[in-house]
């Protein structure tokens, strides 16, 4: 059930980072266009192409980790050495002391920081930059909350794995 629930939010964020994506290399070209071809720049469309990296980044970690596509040593862990259920055991590992203290850290430390520039209306300090800087501070807590989510859902699948194999 819960399984279910997770898949269908992070499901949800697929369409959403797809949508960045294509906002992000729309902006750039035109922010490239519009400082080489008419020399002319925005600090704004340079500040918005960062938070959209930053948000494809972070919102597209979950997908990344569901998908299996992660950055991972392969040496060993993909050679005939391992066997599933061993992969499985190291999955496990991994998630327990690794992933999830990190994504905990990681939320409980940047929530904080993405109250208090909504309490205090933060905004860029460079003329001509982006207003409401809590929005994108805000993807960092909920990209590793949805990290953790995934990681729940994959430590369950990896024990599920173990058990199957004993």
């Amino acid at each position: 059930m819960i399984n279910c629930i997770v898949n269908k939010i992070i499901r949800g964020t697929e369409p959403l980072t797809c949508g960045l994506l294509i906002l992000l290399v729309s902006i750039t070209f035109s922010d490239v266009v519009m400082r080489y071809v008419f020399n002319s720049g925005s600090v704004g469309l340079q500040e918005l192409e960062w938070h959209l990296f930053s948000a494809i980044f972070l919102l597209g970690g979950a997908i990344t980790l569901r998908e299996d596509k992660h950055v991972r040593v392969d040496l060993i862990y993909r050679s005939k050495l391992l066997k599933e259920r061993h992969r499985a055991f190291v999955d496990v590992c991994g998630i327990l002391f690794f992933l999830l203290p990190f994504c905990v850290v990681i939320i409980m430390t940047s929530a904080p920081f993405v109250y208090d520039a909504y309490y205090h209306n933060e905004m860029s300090p460079d003329p001509g930059g982006l207003p409401y800087r809590w929005i994108i501070k805000l993807t960092l807590p909920l990209g590793f909350l949805l990290i953790a989510l995934q990681g729940f859902v994959s430590l369950k699948q990896n024990f599920l794995t173990i058990i199957r194999s004993s």
